[in-house]
This record gives C-alpha cells, sequence and structure tokens, in this order.
C-alpha cells in the first residue's frame, strides 16, 4: 500500500519537517545521532541532517527511500537510509535521538512492540520524540487512518514510557500544511521523553 502510495514524483506530504520538529529543533544539536522511523519521503530527516545531525532513516517503500535521497542530496547532507520493515526489524544500535512522526499504521499491540524496540535503540538519556493524531482527529479529514486504535492519547503515551522523565505532552487542535497527504486542521498530541540515566 504504501508503496503504491509513493510511487509519484510529487512528494506526498511535502518536503518541509513537521511544525513539530520545528517547534522542539532547540532538543535537536549537531553531532547528535538520530534514528527516524518509518521515515517515508524523507523531510523530517534531511531538516534533522541539516541542523547538524547523523540521521539513519528506517522505510519500507523502495520509492519513498528514493525521495528521501533525492532530498537530502537537493538539499546538501546526506542520510544513512535502510529499507526495513519496523515490526520485524532488530533495532541493533543506539541513537541519542529517536523519532516516530505520524507512524499510526498499527494498531496497539504492534505499536507497542514498535515503541520497545525504539526505546531499546535509545542511549540513556537520549529523547523520544512521538508526533501524531489523537482519536479527535476522526472528526476531521486532513489525513490519518480512519481507526481510533491507532492514535495516540496522552494516557497511553505516558503509559508506554514509564519512569520516563515526559518533558512534553501535550494534545491539542492544530493545522497541517504538508503535501496532499495532510492538510486543514488536525487533532494532534506532542511527546517528548527522556529515557533514564
Amino acid at each position: 500500500m504504501w508503496e503504491e502510495r509513493f510511487q509519484t514524483s510529487e512528494y506526498v506530504f511535502g518536503t518541509e519537517p513537521v511544525a513539530f520538529l520545528k517547534a522542539h529543533a532547540h532538543h535537536l544539536k549537531a553531532g547528535q545521532t538520530a534514528l527516524s522511523v518509518a521515515e517515508g519521503e524523507g523531510r523530517n530527516a534531511v531538516y534533522m541532517a541539516q541542523l547538524g545531525l547523523e540521521v539513519t532513516t528506517l522505510e519500507f517503500a523502495p520509492s519513498a527511500i528514493a525521495k528521501a535521497q533525492a532530498l537530502a542530496k537537493a538539499r546538501n547532507v546526506t542520510l544513512d537510509t535502510r529499507e526495513v520493515d519496523v515490526l520485524a526489524y532488530d533495532f541493533p544500535e543506539t541513537y541519542e535521538v529517536v523519532t516516530g512522526l505520524f507512524i499510526q499504521f498499527m494498531g496497539p499491540e504492534p505499536r507497542r512492540a514498535l515503541f520497545k524496540n525504539m526505546a531499546k535503540a535509545l542511549k540513556p538519556g537520549g529523547l523520544m520524540m512521538l508526533h501524531g493524531f489523537t482519536p479527535q482527529q476522526l472528526e476531521f479529514s486532513s489525513g490519518g487512518p480512519p481507526f481510533a486504535e491507532n492514535m495516540y492519547t496522552d494516557v497511553g503515551l505516558r503509559g508506554l514510557f514509564p519512569g520516563w522523565e515526559v518533558l512534553e505532552c501535550r494534545e491539542y487542535i492544530g493545522e497541517l500544511a504538508a503535501g496532499e497527504g495532510h492538510s486543514g486542521q488536525a487533532a494532534l498530541i506532542d511527546f517528548i521523553a527522556r529515557k533514564p540515566a
């Protein structure tokens, strides 16, 4: 499904990063290692690379990876792109920042397993940065899956990272302007937490 969706000359979600990353760029430092999970067409990873981070991406769709590499080249940065199924990936390395931005293609149980692996891939003291839709998104037509169980809640995200220092966990209504894929008013949530040292 995703490979078919990304097989177009246009960037489905545009080439600019999610507003969440820009708003929290003060957490991103040049020289940090970062892992972007289910990166898609590269807009968020390229932005982090432009800030001086060493970015590895995980993505299933070859056409999306090709676009990410093209965008990185156009912006004069490099990405370590890996074609993997994130739900079956071993996550062998560790990073200082791990991001999951609009990765809401799965229900609660696969999400629990994926987030556990993402947490494993984070160095002690590192930051987990998650951003996506809340169940209220079903009231809007700006993108996302039609399944409430795929969405995030404040309580749900906090519960997946017990003992972590939660720096931000905020639900709000915002505006999306990210290509044809995400456009219009949306029910969003920002989550940033530090892994215990």
